[in-house]
Parts: structure tokens; sequence; C-alpha cells
């Protein structure tokens, strides 16, 4: 330990004491923050203070002091928001999953439309007068979560301020098959003789709810380990699951990867995938691929980023297991859609199968530089009409702008989950040659802080 970090250790619980004793200060909220926190300033310094609302006045305790700001808990409300509405999860503040229950939808909306348009302008990206929104059932949406599980085995979602396990009776944002079955694993895994311990679970149904996928997380970090488990001792487990699960169409047991190791598939039980109805086509999607976690926003989340693009070359990168890319099949005569995630790709074939899309297993940016290269066949320089790109929190970043500018597509639609790396991105677009046709917001997490945008350029 460096002699700055010893020093740090030795101040730091009597920092902590005098700011839990800190007298709360009178703040006004003047505006969301991407992250879930709210702005108030106090003596000229920024504070951020979560579960509050634009002009509100509240009584905050400062929690956190940093150079240029400061991080505060709210004690009192002195005058709320007319926005403001009681939460409909018992959970909520406690649990670290949900940033805007406290707060009507409509005022949910407002709040990431604002901060989007904040987001962009600060990248030097001027966004369209008119953002459109996409929004659905805030409630019930989530196809998909992921819970650990407290000392006693019961399962949770991690704590809003810390790391620890918060064990939830019920989540509304999730489809009620979801926790139900949560419960069921949990209790299965308890009276297992010897008990089975899990770190963590992540379950996905399809839209109605029928199809069911588990995949357990084991503590385990050493191949020797993995050895020892005894994996017909787990059968009882699954059998018990299948019984009173009726939508369960498989479980795997995975091992925790260690640091800097693969996570690895010990067991499966039943079918490593389900079938999903979405834009009027049956997807297959297997366990552990990506697929968008709304079930209510997933058709109008196709239509926007399709529309009614047609032609001769469609090209869907970051495809996953091919939502874009099987609608692209409809309406241009070659798709290509790249994807480089283990877990998707064997569902991107068979998705795109009998079509006249193709699969390709490669990064984004692998795929784009080879596609530069000068020895390519004619069909293979064929430029693209459109480009779908569909990146992780990341972005594109810019390498991949860059050699998009140089394939010079008609038309990119870019479907953003982060509002800042969406703003660099734009901003190299824009110097490339590419305008701004149209923004949309689709909030395909309510009453989370987190937002999704579709941005549709052309090519000046």
């Amino acid at each position: 330990m460096s002699k700055g970090k010893r020093q740090f250790a030795r101040k730091r619980p009597a920092q902590i004491a005098a700011l839990r004793d800190a007298t709360p200060h009178l703040v006004e909220i003047t505006k969301p923050l991407y992250g879930g926190q709210f702005l108030a300033r106090h003596e000229g310094k920024a504070v951020f203070v979560p579960m509050t609302l634009p002009g509100e006045q509240v009584r905050a305790r400062i929690t956190e002091e940093k150079k240029s700001y400061s991080v505060a808990e709210p004690v009192e409300t002195v005058l709320a928001s007319s926005d403001r509405t009681a939460p409909a999860c018992p959970h909520f503040g406690i649990c670290g999953g949900c940033n805007y229950q406290h707060a009507r939808y409509e005022a949910q909306l407002a709040m990431k439309e604002s901060i989007l348009r904040e987001t962009l302008t600060r990248s030097a990206v001027t966004p369209t007068e008119r953002i459109d929104v996409l929004a659905a059932d805030p409630w019930a949406y989530r196809n998909r979560i992921r819970l650990g599980f407290d000392a006693q085995g019961n399962p949770g979602y991690r704590g809003r301020r810390s790391h620890a396990i918060v064990p939830i009776s019920e989540c509304p944002i999730a489809a009620p098959a979801l926790v139900s079955a949560a419960k069921m694993v949990a209790e299965a895994c308890r009276n297992a003789n010897p008990v089975f311990r899990l770190n963590e679970l992540s379950l996905f149904c399809n839209r109605d709810e029928s199809q069911l996928l588990a995949t357990l997380f084991a503590p385990i970090g050493t191949q020797s380990t993995d050895r020892n488990i005894d994996k017909k001792a787990l059968e009882p487990i699954f059998c018990t699951l299948a019984e009173r699960i009726s939508a369960l169409r498989g479980v795997e047991l995975v091992a925790e990867a260690a640091e800097h190791q693969p996570a690895r598939k010990l067991a499966q039980w039943g079918d490593s995938s389900i079938n999903y109805q979405a834009g009027g086509v049956e997807y297959r999607v297997d366990q552990g691929a990506f697929f968008q976690v709304n079930r209510w926003l997933i058709d109008a989340l196709i239509d926007r980023v399709v529309e009614d693009h047609s032609g001769s070359v469609a090209w869907d990168l970051f495809a996953g297991v091919g939502l874009f890319a099987r609608q692209l099949a409809k309406r241009f005569e070659k798709v290509v859609a790249v994807e480089s995630a283990p877990a998707a790709l064997a569902a991107l074939g068979a998705n795109l199968d009998g079509t006249n899309g193709t699969a390709v297993r490669a990064t984004t940016l692998d795929f784009l530089r080879r596609a530069l290269q000068p020895d390519k066949t004619a069909e293979e320089l064929a430029r693209p009409e459109l480009v779908i790109v569909d990146p992780p929190r990341t972005g594109l970043g810019p390498e991949v702008t860059t050699l998009l500018g140089q394939i010079a597509p008609n038309t990119i639609v870019y479907v953003s989950c982060d509002p800042a790396t969406l703003g660099r991105d734009l901003r190299a677009l824009i110097e490339a040659g590419y305008s701004i046709v149209s923004i949309a917001l689709a909030d395909l997490f309510p009453q989370t802080y987190h937002l999704e945008s579709i941005v549709k350029l052309h090519h000046s």
C-alpha cells in the first residue's frame, strides 16, 4: 500500500463519521442527471441528490465530498413537486434497481428527453427539434432479470448504496413469472440435501411468459472444485423446478468466472433456447444471448429501426440473434449480420436460415477493416445502402466511426443505450458527412434512468 493510500485509510473512518453526523442542508433541485441523480447547489458547489425531482426543496445530508461536487441523501422533502407519486414497489429506495418510481410516468419521459437533449448538445450535436417518444406500459415489462442471494439463500437485487443483497418479495417492473420462478429456485436450493448454494440467478422468458430459461451461477472458482460437483445430485433440483414451473424449458449451471477467465458451463438440463415472437417473426433465443428486455416495446422498436427501408444491401452490425437482420431480410436483396458473441451466433444463424441474410462471426471493427481491404470481389465490395448499429454502452468508438465514414452507406440507423457515447459517435459521423434525419427516445427501461435512442442519419 502506498503512503497516500495509508493516509487515506487512516482518515476515512473519521471522514465518514463527520459526514454521517453533518447537519442537513436545505437545497433546491434544478434538473435530472443521467445516472439517477438530481442536481442541486449548496454554497456554489454542485450537489447530487437521488430520489428527488426538479423544483423540489429538500433537506439533504452530504454523504460524500469531492473536489468539484458533493453527493447527498435526502432527509426531508420540504416542498414536493406535483410530479411526485407513491412508489409502487415496497423495496424502492433500498433496492438499487429503480431510480424513478417516485415520479409520474409522464414526468419520467420528460426528464429522459431533457437528459438526452442536454447530453447531445454538450457533445456539440444539435438535436432535432422534435424527438419522438416510444413508450408502453411501464410495469411488468422486463423479460429478463438477474438476482443474487443473501446468506439465507433468499433472492434479491443489489442495494442502492451497497453491494449487499436486498431480498425482494416482489418486483413490479419484471414479468410476474420471473419473480415467481426466482422464489421457487431459491426454495429448491435451500431444500436440497445437501443445501446447494448459488451466487446468482438469471431468468429469461418470452413475451407471454409461456417459455422460460434459467441460468444458475455457482460460487466456483477453479477447475478442481468444478470437478467435485456431483451433477447427479443436482438432478432432483431440476426435477423439482420442472414440476413447479410449467414454463421452464431449460436450466444451465455455470461456474462463476474467476478474474480474467471466462465462465464455464458445468451442466445443462432441458433445452438451451426458447422461441420469442416479435415483429411477426418467431426468433430462437439461446441462453446467455442478448435480446431486448422490454417485452411491450420490442415490436415498436423494430418498426422504428427498420421502417420502410429497402434495397440491395444492408448490414446489421452488433446483430445479436438477428432481431433487426431477420426483418431486413424481407426488404433487402442481401443482408449481412455481424456478431462476435458466442452465445448469440448459433441462434443468429438459425434465425437467418432460409432467408437472404448471412451471419458473419466477427467483431464489428474487424468486419469493417476487412470490408475496406482491396482484395475483395465485386460482390464483397458492394456498398451497403443501410447500416444498422446497436453497440453496447461503450458505443462505436473512433475507429469504427471512421471506417463507417469511409464506407459511406446512404443511411445509418444508430440504436444507442448510452447518451454520452451516442453524442461522441454522432459528432464523429457528422464530421464524416452525415446529417441527423430523426431522433427517437425508446423508453425500454421505465422506472430507471436508462434510456434507449434511435438516431437516423443520412449521408450528405
